[in-house]
């Protein structure tokens, strides 16, 4: 009879533990994140990369805004020149076609 009473107590008392250590609530692991916290947290990253891009954007501008107001105005109606005729050979296009016709032939030697 007491035999029986200590098997019944230590089965209690086993499964008692087991039921404890299933609760997910104290685990040592990392915590689930909520659908909205993982919203809210993706949310304020997207704010910060992109107020960080306008700021490093306005940077770049008022840097090429200060080299170019150092320039006198004749370097800058060259330099202007020189960039359209780069983008042109980049993208592989040709002048304009008045400009092609009406430009002065080079002496063949």
């Amino acid at each position: 009879m007491i035999k029986k009473i200590l098997y019944t107590y230590f089965i209690f008392f086993f499964v008692g533990f087991n039921a404890n250590s299933q609760d997910k609530s104290s685990g040592t692991g990392p915590k689930e994140k909520s659908f909205t916290s993982e919203r809210k947290l993706r949310k304020v990253l997207r704010k910060e990369s992109r107020e960080k891009r306008r700021k490093e954007r306005a940077e770049r501008k008022a840097i090429k805004k200060y080299h170019k107001r150092l320039q006198t105005k004749k370097v800058r109606k060259r330099m202007k020149k020189s960039k359209r005729t780069a983008t042109l050979h980049n993208e592989n296009k040709r002048e304009f076609f008045l400009k092609r016709w009406f430009k002065k032939k080079k002496k063949l030697k």
